[in-house]
């Protein structure tokens, strides 16, 4: 296990993005809901960008099931579960990254809690693709499919109840009740992040807070 601070962590991805002789290259950002993977993905993507490596991002949230499909499975309330993804669609778009020049993807509006297809664009030019999501490490199929396509891999370290104060003020954010926030944290994200943080297959690094 490497464990590295953000400083150490951009020098390793810098230096792995040097040695690699493909055409595209392909990192993993994975930890639980609230650890900071949007935040981190954004920082790589200006720091990358720094040094010259043109890299893009791919979420994994972006592949959220629509609502109504939720609704249709009796998913809605355990949205951002492992099961309320479209793992298949994100495969799909991963290979496509590593064989087309330009690909169109989808990304999560967070203010309106669903997917927008066709948001953005990730032009020939872009180099280094960092893909973010909580389940990008999962050890449990059809998940781990996802994992050869990686090369490299990010685990945020973070405490439990680091998470557990991030998820409720998150959802404060939202004017929800006391009682509606504590069924979201508690009854869902908080066990998808402990799900994330015990049944994840080693990253190459670890990044602490």
């Amino acid at each position: 296990m490497i464990k590295l601070n953000y400083q150490e962590l951009i020098k390793k991805l810098d230096q792995d993005v040097q040695k690699s002789n493909k055409n595209r290259y392909f990192i993993a950002i994975s930890g639980p809901p609230a650890s900071g993977k949007s935040t981190t993905s954004e920082k790589l993507h200006s720091d990358l960008t720094l040094k010259k490596h043109k890299p893009s991002i791919l979420q994994m949230d972006g592949f959220h099931y629509d609502n109504s499909i939720l609704k249709e499975k009796g998913l809605l309330s355990k949205k951002g579960a492992p099961e309320t993804f479209d793992v298949y669609g994100l495969l799909n778009f991963i290979k496509r990254l590593h064989n087309e020049p330009e690909v169109v993807v989808p990304i999560f509006d967070r203010s309106l809690e669903l997917s927008r297809s066709s948001a953005i664009i990730i032009p020939k030019e872009s180099k280094v693709i960092i893909i973010e999501g909580n389940y990008l490490l999962l050890n449990l199929q059809p998940w781990t499919d996802l994992q050869n396509f990686f090369d490299s891999s990010v685990m945020i370290d973070c405490e439990e109840k680091i998470l557990e104060q991030r998820l409720i003020d998150r959802w404060q954010n939202f004017n929800l009740s006391k009682d509606e926030i504590n069924q979201k944290v508690y009854k869902n994200d908080l066990p998808n992040g402990v799900n994330v943080l015990r049944n994840s297959i080693p990253a190459k690094y670890y990044l602490t807070n």
